[in-house]
């Protein structure tokens, strides 16, 4: 969850660092700091509690020179959210800094040990532990740095991406990975490090992903090329030969393109981002689809049993629809999985299981270990996932990427539609080529996924409207949200995104459930969602809204165009253009989008970063 960022090169380090935090800021995180060596060879660390922001002001009349140097946004799992506790850490001697993200299990035991050896802590974190392991072993064994990262790194339990600084060796930065993504970008000369991406677009093109248990040292003393500069080795020192990537990012991508959040810009992005996703895949004759993650491994779905379906948060309501649209299509028993309880409840699992693991960054821990046990199982291993080169892709035996272009809003939007795309893509494919949906059906459906981009554009332009309405809803203290069918897991979804940045409770639930408990609770204080489009089984949800307007509840409904019955007893109505069932959540989510978005401006939330929340979670 934290950021990551380092920078080692001709030069100032600071500005650099100091951008990529703030490019890192949607990660999540509720500290900050950097750490420095001047030319004077002197290492000096600078932390604060709170934005980004804090830190610049802490640093203004510091030394902030060098030309090497680390900084981190920290989410507190080890100690509290504060600066003693804020990265980077210094090892006993002050000649070490280190940064971290993930957690060590077994710090506990590392640091008792370590103070019977006479070492003092300073901090509450698990981060202290290690670089003061990492300082006693180098010291112990008497070996460089690089080699005492490798030797501490065997006695670690746990996940981490880290990167140190040695104040006797400025010109050499040393990092790691294991269960937290790095990546190197490679200048000119110089060197960077991050969490992701897209602290480096502005710098290079030229990345290294960095594998689990591997570790690098980057180094730009007189006479090395920019390929000597870099060593990669695992923990048990295993030469690795870097393996060059280009980045496919743009920095126009990063920026909110005058939009107030980055959460409205990727809303309003959708339309392109579902014509992305589909290009190449759905034809311009728009009778076709070609997934050539589905056509290289075509026997493993034809053949396959059953379906597991794995993923956290937002990505886990895009399973949902998926294992409607896959039981419907193709016929093959769908289960959809919690990656973090998944993992560990002793599943079984065959070896003519296909397990589909859906990630937006493909970082998310639970879900890459969910994926792992899988596939020691035997399974075959599909992702769905968003950014290239991430974990969860390299570890599949095959899968198929969403490019949607980066996602900076904590909640997610375009990511949502394009998972539902793309695995909507995929059910389709099974089923025409096992024979169990007909192909006037198939054709139906493709020629009116390529229609979806223009028809959520109709959608957009009732933002205006639902902004106002939406002012009305800030007394709310909780909400419920309702759908059936393959508009039950929009319910979820869109409840989950008012939770997340407005902070008001909201429960989603099948409508038909409302009788089973729910309905106890409404009352005019109690606003209603309830996703209705004319689908097949829209007279059941008429039922449902009749129920709640009996009780004097407040109802928002989510209706065909032109719907005719509950536009007249809804308090609040909100159209979408008619579409094939299958379809409807990537229309009937938007508004929900952005209900939730605007309710959390007016409330002076914190959209693009609301609290306590990361992008990515790279942690138990």
């Amino acid at each position: 969850m934290c950021g990551i960022v380092g920078y080692l090169g001709k030069r100032n380090a600071y500005p650099i660092l100091i951008k990529g935090l703030h490019r890192l800021e949607y990660r999540g995180y509720d500290s900050a700091g950097v750490a420095l060596i001047n030319e004077e060879g002197q290492l000096s660390v600078y932390k604060a509690k709170g934005k980004v922001s804090e830190l610049e002001s802490f640093c203004a009349d510091k030394d902030t020179r060098g030309n090497i140097g680390i900084a981190h946004t920290r989410w507190a799992t080890h100690g509290e959210p504060n600066t003693v506790n804020a990265h980077p850490h210094y090892s006993e001697s002050e000649r070490l800094a280190i940064i971290h993200n993930g957690i060590i299990e077994n710090y506990a035991v590392l640091k008792a040990g370590l103070q019977q050896e006479g070492y003092t802590f300073k901090s509450e974190t698990d981060t202290e532990v290690l670089v003061q392991l990492i300082e006693y072993t180098q010291l112990n064994r008497h070996v460089e740095l690089k080699t005492a990262v490798q030797l501490a790194l065997q006695q670690v339990v746990g996940a981490y991406a880290i990167a140190i600084l040695d104040k006797d060796h400025p010109d050499t930065l040393i990092a790691a990975r294991k269960g937290s993504p790095l990546v190197v970008g490679i200048g000119e000369g110089e060197y960077f490090i991050a969490s992701d991406a897209t602290p480096i677009v502005e710098y290079t093109d030229q990345v290294i992903y960095i594998d689990d248990e591997e570790v690098v040292k980057l180094c730009t003393k007189d006479g090395c090329t920019k390929d000597e500069g870099i060593e990669i080795a695992t923990i048990n020192n295993v030469a690795k030969t870097p393996e060059i990537k280009r980045l496919e990012l743009s920095l126009s991508q990063l920026e909110k393109g005058g939009y107030p959040h980055f959460m409205l810009k990727e809303i309003f992005e959708q339309p392109r981002t579902l014509t992305d996703s589909m290009r190449g895949r759905v034809n311009v004759r728009q009778d076709n689809i070609a997934l050539s993650g589905f056509i290289d491994n075509k026997e493993r779905f034809l053949n396959a049993k059953r379906i597991i379906i794995t993923a956290c948060g937002t990505s886990w309501h895009a399973g949902l629809i998926a294992m409607y649209a896959i039981e419907e299509f193709a016929q093959i028993p769908v289960e959809v999985e919690y990656s973090s309880e998944f993992r560990y409840r002793k599943p079984v699992i065959n070896k003519d299981d296909v397990v589909i693991a859906i990630s937006q960054s493909g970082e998310t821990a639970d879900t890459l270990a969910a994926i792992q046990l899988a596939k020691s199982k035997g399974a075959f291993i599909f992702s769905i996932c968003n950014v290239v080169g991430a974990s969860i892709p390299r570890v599949s035996d095959s899968g198929c990427y969403t490019h949607v272009g980066p996602e900076i809003g904590v909640a997610s939007t375009k990511a949502f539609t394009a998972q539902v795309t793309a695995l909507t893509m995929l059910a389709l494919c099974i089923g025409r080529e096992k024979g169990t949906m007909s192909e006037d059906k198939y054709l139906s459906i493709v020629r009116e996924l390529g229609q979806i981009p223009d028809k959520i554009e109709r959608v957009l332009e009732q933002n205006a409207r639902i902004s106002d309405f939406s002012k009305t809803f800030t007394y709310a203290q909780n909400f419920i949200y309702l759908g059936r069918g393959y508009n039950y897991p929009v319910a979820l979804e869109g409840a989950l995104k008012l939770k997340e940045i407005s902070y008001i409770h909201a429960e989603g639930y099948p409508a038909a459930e409302m009788k089973h408990g729910p309905i106890a609770l409404i009352s005019q204080e109690m606003p209603v969602v309830v996703v209705a489009p004319h689908c097949g089984t829209y007279e059941k949800v008429v039922s449902n809204i009749q129920e709640i307007k009996a009780r004097k509840g407040k109802v928002i409904a989510v209706v065909t165009e032109g719907d005719e019955i509950v536009s007249k007893i809804a308090d609040y109505v909100i159209e979408v253009p008619q579409t094939e069932e299958s379809l409807s959540p990537l229309l009937t989510v938007i508004p929900l989008q952005l209900l939730a978005y605007h309710i959390a401006v007016v409330k002076g939330c914190d959209v693009d970063q609301p609290r306590n929340l990361a992008k990515s979670v790279t942690v138990e």
